[in-house]
């Protein structure tokens, strides 16, 4: 027994999840939920076994009565795990089976979203246990209208949009975990910053180390924060590619800003190598919302994967560059012996340091 009502747990657990806390454990067990008080003549609904797949559809659906079948999709939602073949026709004819839904049900029709079309023949499970398919709309929302309208769809109803808020909600588990090490390599950056330059090293950790610091926050932010909100803006297809695009817009703004405030760290060399260093991260981390965009195929995905390595290794190029860079400046930053006519003069400035 379930009820479609949500309470202050299974919402509190839809922001840990969102954030990224106990994703990957937030499931219910599979099999067959009476949500209400269901009869032989309720629809049968089918969904995954991650709990917000679980809650989407029964707060959908509240306070109607239903029968709630649950599928072992190791806790991955519906499109994904359609993908997967997790939400397949096997597991769907076992859970079926094992339920005892045909002793329960007098009707042979199951309710399974669009979505899940995928992974599942509907020939083979009507062979198999004699009920019949019937794909919903693509939203749980629609659920109702598409009941009451026969259990045919409209058009609007099989369409998957990508709305702002929906993008919006899928920030806070791309950009917590990436900044977890983005944060690591942002402190290995400023630290480099103090190696070379004017050869007073906190004096650089301060001005290039920050920059450099700054530069990579742009980028995290670009790649998980900008390109989700600014997708349809964006030019292109490929996330990489946006991302990319909006890792440059924020490391020019960023070197803009900043640049002058830093004294040195405004040198056109270390802007450009930090800007394309901070490009790299931004595509790469953009690249992640293939999963969640509605129109990336599989083989999309392994094209921008291909694109995505090509940006990230000229990012890595960059970097070591400009380490070298930095590095190759101790040798000529600061005071030094001058030879003139085979004669040590007294010491003067060399011209990373005057």
């Amino acid at each position: 027994m379930v009820s479609g009502h949500l309470g202050p747990a299974d919402r509190l657990g839809t922001i840990k999840t969102r954030v990224g806390i106990g994703r990957m454990t937030y499931t219910v067990d599979p099999g067959l939920y009476a949500m209400g008080t269901p009869d032989e003549n309720s629809p049968v609904l089918v969904t995954a076994n991650y709990k917000l797949s679980f809650d989407r559809l029964r707060a959908a659906w509240h306070p109607k009565d239903a029968w709630i079948l649950v599928l072992d999709t190791n806790g991955i939602n519906v499109w994904c795990a359609a993908g997967k073949k997790t939400f397949g026709t096997n597991e769907l004819v076992s859970r079926i089976q094992s339920s005892g839904l045909a002793k329960i049900v007098s009707h042979r029709k199951i309710i399974l979203p669009q979505l899940a079309a995928p992974g599942v023949a509907a020939h083979k499970v009507r062979r198999a246990c004699g009920f019949t398919l019937v794909y919903g709309p693509v939203e749980a929302d629609d659920l109702p209208a598409f009941m009451e309208n026969g259990m045919k769809a409209t058009r609007q109803m099989r369409a998957k949009n990508f709305p702002m808020s929906e993008r919006a909600v899928l920030i806070p588990m791309e950009f917590i975990p990436t900044a977890k090490w983005m944060a690591a390599l942002m402190v290995v950056f400023f630290l480099l910053g103090g190696a070379g330059f004017s050869g007073a090293w906190w004096a650089d950790v301060r001005t290039h180390g920050t920059f450099a610091a700054l530069m990579l926050t742009g980028g995290l932010v670009a790649g998980s924060v900008l390109t989700p909100l600014l997708l349809p803006w964006i030019p292109g297809r490929a996330f990489a590619a946006k991302g990319a695009i909006a890792g440059l817009i924020t490391s020019f703004a960023i070197a803009a800003a900043v640049g002058p405030g830093f004294r040195r760290a405004d040198s056109l060399a270390e802007a450009a190598g930090m800007a394309l260093i901070a490009t790299a991260a931004a595509a790469f981390i953009g690249m992640n919302f293939t999963g969640a965009s509605a129109y990336t195929s599989l083989s999309g995905v392994r094209r921008e994967m291909r694109a995505a390595a090509i940006t990230v290794d000229a990012g890595v190029g960059c970097a070591a560059a400009v380490i070298n860079s930095m590095l190759g400046r101790t040798g000529d930053s600061c005071c030094r012996v001058v030879e003139s006519d085979g004669e040590k003069t007294a010491p003067q400035c060399g011209p990373g340091c005057c």
